[in-house]
């Protein structure tokens, strides 16, 4: 790691949790590191995460790793052109797949973000990892810049769609009913 860009935290509007994420320049890319703390109905979970990424902010790498629902969780992702694979296990569901979206923590919305333009519209394919689990499948999401620090999102396969606002590194800073920024 040659230095840290960004720095950021949230609150869990949903549940009790937190989560606390660095963003650092990582051998001519970028890696995102934080550590996810929270209550849900499978009971506490401590998550930790990194993801890397290239220069272009496709991620090329991730770990989970940390307990979640009584049981431990130890994952690893690896895209080797284009093709992913989940603890070695290939993964052809998500070929075509530019992003992970870690369904636990706002972090991951990042890599999308960084890529934005400042106005317009940028759809991606991520693997979508949720818990319990681990299910991993794609997630067709489109991101439209509105204005300024508000950015339109919706997610495809899910139904889901919300404004999100989001701080001058690219995190969300505003989730709403889900996450909501609690300072750097």
């Amino acid at each position: 790691m040659t230095g840290t860009i960004a720095t950021t935290r949230w609150k869990a509007l949903d549940r009790d949790g937190e989560d606390k994420c660095r963003l650092a320049h990582l051998d001519g890319g970028y890696m995102l590191v934080g550590h996810a703390r929270f209550r849900d109905g499978s009971g506490w979970a401590a998550l930790d995460y990194i993801v890397r990424t290239g220069p272009d902010w496709i991620t090329r790498s991730a770990d989970v790793s940390g307990t979640y629902g009584g049981g431990e969780v130890a994952l690893r992702f690896t895209v080797r052109d284009g093709a992913w694979a989940m603890n070695c296990v290939p993964q052809p569901q998500l070929e075509g797949c530019e992003d992970i979206d870690f369904a636990f923590t706002p972090a991951t919305n990042l890599m999308p973000m960084r890529r934005l333009p400042e106005v317009g519209r940028l759809m991606t394919r991520s693997a979508w990892l949720r818990l319990p689990g681990p299910m991993v499948t794609p997630l067709s999401q489109s991101y439209t810049r509105e204005r300024g620090n508000l950015v339109a999102y919706t997610a495809e396969e899910s139904g889901y769609a919300t404004h999100l606002a989001t701080d001058p590194h690219g995190f969300v800073t505003h989730y709403p009913g889900l996450w909501e920024g609690a300072g750097a």
